[in-house]
């Protein structure tokens, strides 16, 4: 059993004055003309051949002749290959978004050798196409009064919808067409990041939440509040049906199909930016008012084999609470744990502490036998969250399995 402990109060105070270097992406709308849109399909289409080309070669080079290609060898292969007559093509191009797919494999390999991810697949021209800009390839410019997006290679400026100002001079640019058929840019900027002060003060308590993740509320927290779940893929569900009956009807790769199937793609982008909103501003919240975040680390892909949830599971977006969280975390000075997925925070009594056993998703109220306390199935979770991380901070060694809970952040 994991001992109940009083809140850490011995943890260092950093200056909240104190900042730090981050980097993070800025996401705005683009509005191409016809002409600068023309161009990006060919830069798209360069930009993946590229990366799928440079794949292949790497994978027969390795099975074939043993050999391990680096990004210096396939760049100077790439280079060779403009001069060639069936893909001078390429030469029509940026060379940085060429040279930038080559990156972005080099990248995909160090992730699947670290593993943080699979072996590199295939790109295809049916997902989003994306093109990278780095260095002299890009820059904004004024034109009318207006700022604009100059491209390497685009006739014209680019019309950009500036919803937020940018902290600094952005480092590269990503490019990128939807599903729907959205043009999106991406910067990189550094910026400094404030560390957040302690929210009793200097002196004061560190605040502790435990959060517990769940369906008819998306977020419970130890301290009794529950965020409903907006449910945003339900919402948009009998719409979403119909129009893909309709596209189901049209005959594939025709102009009406490829009209419909828009339709359809902006539908699952509306519920897709409207989910990822709603986080946003709710880790934010958290990060905000809490010092200590200690969340439950689920395994999902095991949780979607039961069938009758599997949809709604999918559509929570419990991974992506979690990972903005650690970011956020990571970026403001705040500690965010992960406790362990066996850790049986719904089975225990958050009074005494005794464990009752397994109970059916259908049980959201249960009596404990051993002190009698009544409880809400979640918020009990989330206080026995939020008194493991508080243990957790204080003394590791009381735990007895340190490596099943992971911090986040300062500690502070």
């Amino acid at each position: 059993m994991v001992p109940f402990s009083e809140p850490y109060q011995n943890v260092p105070v950093v200056d909240s004055n104190m900042t730090h270097k981050i980097k993070r992406t800025y996401r705005y709308r683009l509005y191409p003309s016809e002409a600068q849109k023309a161009e990006l399909a060919r830069t798209f289409g360069c930009s993946r051949w590229v990366y799928n080309w440079a794949l292949e070669t790497k994978t027969k080079a390795y099975y074939q002749d043993e050999e391990s290609l680096s990004f210096t060898d396939l760049s100077s292969r790439l280079t060779s290959k403009k001069k060639e007559e069936e893909t001078e093509w390429l030469s029509e191009v940026s060379a940085v978004t060429l040279q930038q797919s080559l990156r972005n494999l080099n990248q995909a390999f160090t992730n699947f050798f670290e593993g943080r991810a699979e072996y590199p697949s295939f790109k295809s021209k049916k997902g989003d196409q994306t093109a990278r800009y780095v260095g002299t390839a890009f820059d904004i410019r004024e034109e009318n009064g207006k700022r604009k997006l100059r491209l390497s290679k685009m006739p014209g400026l680019i019309r950009v919808r500036w919803s937020r100002e940018l902290p600094s001079e952005p480092s590269s640019c990503t490019v990128t067409k939807n599903a729907a058929g959205q043009y999106h840019v991406c910067f990189v900027c550094t910026e400094e990041a404030h560390l957040l002060p302690r929210v009793n003060g200097e002196d004061g308590d560190l605040e502790f939440v435990g959060v517990d993740l769940g369906i008819e509320s998306l977020v419970t927290l130890s301290t009794g509040e529950k965020v409903g779940n907006p449910r945003w893929f339900e919402n948009e569900y009998d719409r979403l049906r119909r129009e893909q009956q309709k596209l189901s009807r049209k005959e594939k790769g025709s102009n009406n199909w490829e009209r419909q199937r828009k339709r359809v793609a902006k539908i699952h982008q509306r519920i897709q930016d409207r989910r990822k909103d709603f986080i946003e501003k709710l880790t934010t919240r958290l990060v905000e008012n809490f010092d200590v975040i200690v969340v439950e680390d689920l395994s999902v892909k095991s949780m979607q084999q039961n069938g009758s949830l599997a949809r709604h599971i999918g559509q929570a977006g419990w991974s992506q609470i979690v990972r903005r969280l650690r970011d956020k975390c990571e970026w403001y000075g705040r500690t965010l744990v992960i406790a362990d997925k066996w850790f049986p925070s719904s089975q225990r009594c958050s009074e005494c502490g005794h464990i009752g056993g397994k109970k059916p998703l259908d049980v959201r109220d249960w009596t404990c036998n051993e002190c009698g306390e009544d409880h809400d199935r979640d918020i009990n979770a989330a206080k026995n969250l939020s008194r493991v991380g508080q243990t957790r901070i204080q003394a590791p060694g009381d735990l007895g399995k340190p490596d099943a809970f992971e911090v986040v952040g300062s500690g502070r």
